[in-house]
């Protein structure tokens, strides 16, 4: 078996991401391996553990998604990122590609979709 995928989640609403680090340490293809709340502290995370993917929320307290998405790369350009988010537009979308992110998921598609993205994502960054 494969190392699993190793993640950084980045989410500011402490339910929703306690949830998301439950179902996706359920999955034995992946391990959430730092779970922070904040995009400085995304960052700081990822100089310290160079992740595989950082599955980080769109809109955070301090940095917003494109600022943080540049912070992670910055720290370890290797990852890759997937954003998260409610809604987001397309000039967001385009202003996230941009900055690095991979891809960006809204939180309605499901779970199903989030695991689809970060797998994708992983895959692209081992490219």
């Amino acid at each position: 078996m494969a190392d699993p995928i190793r993640i950084v989640l980045v989410e500011d609403n402490d339910v929703f991401r306690e949830a998301l680090e439950l179902l996706l340490g359920l999955r034995p293809e992946m391990t959430v391996i730092a779970s922070v709340a904040d995009g400085a502290e995304a960052a700081r995370a990822v100089a310290e553990l160079c992740p595989d993917v950082v599955l980080m929320d769109y809109r955070l307290p301090g940095l917003d998604g494109v600022q943080a998405t540049r912070a992670v790369l910055e720290a370890c350009p290797e990852t890759a990122v997937v954003c998260l988010t409610a809604s987001v537009n397309v000039r967001e979308r385009e202003a996230l590609r941009e900055a690095g992110a991979v891809a960006c998921v809204e939180k309605d598609e499901g779970l199903d979709a989030i695991v689809a993205a970060i797998r994708d994502a992983s895959r692209s960054a081992a490219a």
